[in-house]
Formats: C-alpha cells, sequence, structure tokens
C-alpha cells in the first residue's frame, strides 16, 4: 500500500526539487553558454559575435594560458601532498593512544574556516616570516606558489585524513591477524592488506583534492591577488579579473568560464573513467 502511494506521488514531491534545479543551473548554465559567444554588458542588451570571444581567449594575452599552467602545477603538487600527509596521520591517528579524538579535531578544524579568511591568515603569517628576509609573498611567483600549497594542504589533510580514517577502521582486523601470524613486518601489512583495502578512500580524496585545487578561487584572492603581475593568477581569479576587471571583455571572460567547466568536466569523467576500470580489475 505504501509504495503504491509514493510511486503515485513520487513526482510531485520530485517536483519542487526539479524547478529549483533548473531555476538554478540548468538555466543560467544555458544563458552562459550562450553569452559567451556575445558582447555584452548585461544580459539583455548581448550581441552575438560566434567564435571571436573564444579566440580572444587564446590570442588576445598569454594570461588565461599562463593561469593554466600555474593552476596545472598547483593541482598536482597539493593533490601529492595532501593526500600523502593526511595518510600518514590517518594511520598514527587509527593507532591506541590517548588524545586520538582531540587530535583529529584538531585536524580537523582548518577545514570549518572560510576561504577568503584563511587567505588573510596565512598572508600575515607567510609575510611575518619572509619580512626577515627583505620581501613579501607577491615578491615572487615562487613565495605565492608555496603559500597557496601551504595554506591548501593545512585546509584540506584533516578533511582528508577523517576519509582515511573511515577507510582504515573498515579494514578486517582478522587479515592483519593472520598476517602477524604469517610475519609480516607492518610496512608489509600497509603494501598488501591496508593499502589495498581503502583504495575507495584513496580514489574519493584524490577527486575531491583535484577538483577543489583546480577550482580555488578565494584563497589566491586573498593570499597573493595574483601578484606579482599575474603570475600566481589561478583559472578562477583570471576569469574573475577577465570579467570584471576589463570593460568590453565579459564575453570573453564568460568564454574563459565555460572552457574551464569542459576542463573540470573531462578532469572528472577520466578520473571516474579509471576508477571503474581499476574497481573491474
Amino acid at each position: 500500500m505504501i509504495k503504491k502511494y509514493v510511486g503515485k506521488y513520487f513526482p510531485v514531491f520530485l517536483l519542487p526539487t526539479v524547478i529549483a534545479f533548473f531555476i538554478a543551473f540548468v538555466a543560467p548554465f544555458v544563458i552562459g553558454l550562450y553569452l559567451s559567444f556575445c558582447d555584452f554588458t548585461t544580459v539583455t542588451n548581448a550581441r552575438f559575435v560566434g567564435i571571436s570571444n573564444y579566440v580572444k581567449v587564446f590570442s588576445d594575452n598569454s594570461d588565461f594560458l599562463n593561469a593554466l599552467w600555474f593552476t596545472v602545477k598547483f593541482t598536482v603538487v597539493s593533490v601529492i601532498s595532501v593526500n600523502i600527509l593526511a595518510f600518514a596521520l590517518a594511520l598514527i591517528l587509527t593507532r591506541p593512544m590517548k588524545g586520538t579524538n582531540g587530535f583529529r579535531t584538531g585536524f580537523f578544524m582548518p577545514n570549518l574556516i572560510g576561504g577568503i579568511v584563511l587567505g588573510y591568515i596565512w598572508q600575515i603569517i607567510i609575510n611575518g616570516v619572509l619580512g626577515y628576509f627583505g620581501v613579501d609573498i607577491t615578491f615572487a611567483a615562487k613565495y605565492g606558489f608555496w603559500g597557496l600549497v601551504i595554506l591548501t594542504n593545512w585546509q584540506q589533510i584533516g578533511y582528508m585524513m577523517i576519509i582515511y580514517i573511515a577507510g582504515i577502521q573498515n579494514v578486517p582486523s582478522d587479515m592483519l591477524e593472520a598476517a602477524d601470524i604469517d610475519g609480516a613486518n607492518y610496512m608489509q601489512k600497509l603494501r598488501y592488506i591496508i593499502f589495498p583495502m581503502v583504495s575507495s578512500a584513496v580514489t574519493i580524496c584524490t577527486f575531491l583534492t583535484l577538483t577543489n585545487s583546480f577550482k580555488l578561487f578565494d584563497q589566491n584572492l586573498a593570499l597573493t591577488g595574483g601578484a606579482p603581475g599575474k603570475e600566481t593568477a589561478m583559472l578562477a581569479l583570471d576569469i574573475y579579473k577577465t570579467f570584471y576587471n576589463r570593460v568590453g571583455y565579459e564575453g570573453v571572460g564568460q568564454a574563459k568560464a565555460v572552457i574551464f567547466f569542459v576542463i573540470v568536466a573531462l578532469i572528472a569523467l577520466v578520473q571516474q573513467y579509471l576508477t571503474r576500470a581499476r574497481d573491474g580489475e
């Protein structure tokens, strides 16, 4: 009887969500895609100009390509460092020791702080250190790069650590006990039992750190603002500055946003494909 009524009224309960999804996501996405082919200052005065905005993205200057390369480098370093450190902390904090819950809470706390606030906090900290050498974080691109890496690690490690802890705690204890009986040392248990058993957690954390790093905006805006020049501007910040800081370039900024969406979508699809292929094996 309950199934009958659920099936009958399911579309009614689903309709508000579908309407909200269309208004908040589908409609803006379609409008934005159209505007990427237009010259406009507002939606009402858009004038179709074909692919000229996309041509300008790559031909007008090298800002977009520089931001893309900087984002790729930052993402690679961040994904590797965040996951290695988070996994190491998870291994430590799943061993019997006093104050484990307190340490877990402490490492997770930075994830609750907003990106803008984190950016300004770490700008003060890093500039305080670099001040002893007579420079600041905007003196050279390398300082901004490593500053962003440190900030990202500090913010994301705790969250990924929780996911890894959940995976490690689900490793069957009888398998570890059998390995102990067989004389396996800790590194052998880690390599042949623990790590394969937490592969799903590795997939989740890799996906999260990859997408979060690639889409980083507020921390980049607060920490360096793209300085010096535009050398430390990541893709999201470059799109923002193109759209809001260059008069007449709204269409170019929108075209960059569409390209950015395609890049992130392709990364997600490739990772999903590789994950399924690995799970199938």
